[in-house]
């Protein structure tokens, strides 16, 4: 269970991390990072973190697939926590 909650947190932060780095990046014109770096690590364990980012930076809220990716995300990260220590 430890390992399992360790591996969100980590994900949410990196997930975190990286949308505030590309909203700044965004606005100062620079290289961005990739739409699909963003929605992996938000469905791979990060979801928590980006939807937060999301809210907090305003960033990447008008594309409806990154809320969609990462509330998936979020319900399959869910369900795997029931699957692996409630069942």
């Amino acid at each position: 269970m430890i390992i399992f909650f360790t591996v969100i947190v980590v994900m949410s932060l990196i997930a975190f991390i990286l949308y505030g780095v590309d909203k700044s990046r965004a606005k100062k014109g620079k290289w961005r990072i990739r739409e699909s770096v963003l929605l992996g690590v938000g469905f791979l364990g990060g979801a928590v973190g980006a939807l937060l980012a999301m809210k907090l930076f305003r960033h990447k809220t008008k594309h409806w697939y990154f809320t969609a990716v990462n509330v998936l995300g979020l319900i399959v990260q869910a369900a795997l926590f029931v699957f692996l220590f409630v069942l």
